[in-house]
């Protein structure tokens, strides 16, 4: 098999770079471990930076999002008691973002790629990349697990296959740097069916720990309260959960938690992670596979998008033009954002939970940050400009 761009994943990276190729009639193939309907069916939390939703309307695979999405033009944080709301609509003069889940997200990719005739090759086994230092890079795989090892060459690769995959270790140890911080907290989330308590998010940092209220469609809401990163599930009934998120949430003006059943809980870790560089020969890294960052920035999708974006523009100029300059620069103007992220998201993340180490000291500092971002319009601002999207800077 021949292809100019290898992508192995099909998650949102994998997905939006195919498309964006396509568009711009450059081949591509996209690998994947998993089956259509796995990827299509694992439920995942999104909210879309307003650079996501403008691509994916310029793109034209936003009709969904567009009818079934829940642009939020605020957010709230509440401590003491007390909720304070962001204007981000107000504070970075128009902008939003959209509560809009990763998988459905995925679906409305798969649909177009496969609308329009792309290539994409579901539960392939035994994934492994060769000759990424050359001019023809290639992957071999096995359809359906256990067929006949095949080959694709290819001009490009993409390695769009998260943490785990196996293109960031083809990425020679000796030129590559991983910063990595994994944090002691985990979110026990849950999926209820119930109607919404909030129109918009709220953070909440009590003395119990964070808690999350968010949302996945009018009928079904998502939920989250900071637990130990090791603690069990099965430690978890119903009944505690419902307790808890009451004790963390509740207001002084009478404010109402909405409970419904719970037909979904899990705990999920907290870390961060960046690989630097993101590129090496001809493979160049997207998304979960060169960085991961906490939930409490909600960037995890946003971050693979403008990867994707920077990356396709670089094909575009190598095919079109013959100009090395984007692709030269991928990792250097991926990260600049990258790291603005990650700050972003660890700021939200040390602000917002409670840490068994904080000395009675440290606690009033994260209180008195909190009061001071709410009540300051430089602090409100920079919250806002942040949490719908800061700029590619190319």
């Amino acid at each position: 098999m021949r292809t100019q761009v290898g992508i192995i994943g099909a998650g949102p990276a994998g997905l939006m770079l195919s498309h964006l190729l396509h568009l711009q009639g450059i081949e591509s193939v996209i690998l994947e471990t998993r089956t259509r309907e796995e990827i299509e069916g694992t439920i995942r939390a999104g909210v879309l930076e307003q650079g996501t939703m403008d691509l994916m309307r310029e793109i034209g695979v936003s009709q969904r999002m567009d009818r079934e999405g829940q642009a939020h033009h605020g957010v709230e944080f509440r401590f003491n008691g007390k909720g304070h709301r962001i204007n981000m609509y107000e504070l970075t003069g128009g902008k939003h973002v959209m509560v809009y889940a990763q998988h459905e997200v995925i679906i409305d990719l798969v649909k177009a790629r496969v609308d329009r005739g792309g290539e994409l090759i579901f539960n392939v086994g035994d994934v492994s990349l060769h000759g990424v230092d050359t001019d023809k890079p290639t992957i071999q795989f096995r359809r359906d697990k256990d067929g006949e090892l095949e080959e694709l060459v290819c001009d490009f690769i993409a390695g769009c296959d998260g943490f785990h995959g196996p293109s960031r270790p083809m990425i020679p140890s000796s030129i590559r740097t991983e910063y990595d911080k994994v944090f002691p907290m985990g979110w026990l989330g849950i999926l209820a069916e119930a109607p919404p308590s909030a129109p918009e998010l709220i953070y909440c940092n009590h003395d119990n720990g964070f808690a999350l209220v968010s949302t996945r469609s009018p009928e079904i809401q998502r939920m989250y309260l900071q637990v130990d990163a090791k603690d069990n599930i099965a430690n978890w009934s119903d009944d505690r959960i419902w307790s808890e998120l009451q004790t963390r949430l509740q207001t002084s003006d009478g404010w109402n938690l909405i409970e419904g059943p719970i037909f979904q809980k899990n705990i999920v870790a907290m870390r961060s992670f960046v690989c630097d560089p993101m590129q090496y020969g001809r493979l160049f890294l997207a998304g979960d596979a060169a960085h991961i960052v906490p939930p409490t920035g909600a960037k995890g999708l946003n971050l693979a998008i403008s990867d994707v974006r920077v990356l396709a523009k670089g094909f575009e100029d190598f095919y079109k033009s013959n100009s090395r300059d984007v692709l030269n620069r991928y990792s250097e103007i991926c990260l600049r954002r990258v790291w603005k992220a990650e700050r972003f998201s660890n700021y939200m993340t040390s602000m917002l939970h409670r840490f068994e180490t904080h000395s009675p000291f440290e606690r009033r500092i994260q209180l008195a940050e909190l009061d001071y971002v709410t009540s300051s319009r430089i602090g409100l601002t920079s919250i806002a400009e942040n949490y719908v999207g800061l700029p590619i800077e190319w």
